[in-house]
């Protein structure tokens, strides 16, 4: 379900599983309350969160103050960051920035639309993984619903896996998209993780590690 990246005495952060819910669903524990569970905690406050099919860091606050402090610093757009994804079409483009009207579509999905008010904006750049699929390094600016679901159809390259927007097939193993890398700074220190995926045929393999490598900081990277 989840493992610990780093814990302190005021957050903790995961590695969430793909396909685990972030609440409790029909019994089952979400990675929210497991986590609280396994931690022996009577609180814990989540400041962000990951889709169901999404992997990859998520950061939790142990106590109220940190709490607040972590939604301020999310608010403010004072954390950075970074998400993986794997697509089997060719974009329309290779880099640049991704900018459009969230508005709601039919059953639950979303879809983007011109427009200036409060705008969904997310940075990206990609690279060949091998024949027919490329690795999206996306860098969100906002923090809309499935905004990069939705970025990465509009490219015209939905997810690998992400049925929802038509991104794959039943014989796909999980959706691929992993939040893999985050920063922020915390008492004048700066923290920053970076977090591989772990889960996944296509993440785990030769062609994918040696695809990542352009991607080992992306802090250092001159976004489009």
């Amino acid at each position: 379900m989840y493992r610990i990246v780093s814990e302190n005495e005021r957050f903790v952060l995961i590695d969430k599983s793909p396909d685990v819910g972030f609440h409790t669903e029909s019994g089952l524990l979400g990675v929210a309350e497991q986590l609280k569970s396994d931690l022996e905690l009577n609180s814990l406050y989540p400041v962000h969160r990951l889709d169901k099919m999404t992997s990859g860091l998520l950061v939790f606050a142990k106590d109220l103050e940190a709490a607040r402090r972590l939604n301020e610093l999310f608010r403010e757009r004072q954390v950075d960051k970074f998400y993986l994804a794997l697509s089997d079409r060719k974009p329309k483009k290779k880099q640049g920035l991704i900018k459009g009207q969230m508005t709601k579509g039919r059953r639950g999905s979303w879809k983007l639309v011109n427009g200036a008010h409060n705008p969904a904006r997310t940075q990206f750049v990609c690279c060949s993984v091998s024949p027919g699929l490329r690795l999206f390094l996306l860098k969100p600016l906002t923090g809309k619903t499935h905004q990069l679901r939705v970025a990465m159809k509009s490219l015209g390259a939905p997810i690998v896996g992400d049925k929802r927007y038509g991104g794959g097939g039943d014989e796909i193993d999980r959706g691929y998209l992993h939040a893999y890398a985050i920063g922020f700074k915390w008492d004048a220190e700066e923290f920053r993780f970076i977090c591989p995926p772990e889960e996944g045929r296509l993440f785990l393999n030769k062609a994918f590690d040696q695809a990542l490598l352009a991607y080992q900081d992306p802090w250092s990277l001159s976004w489009p």
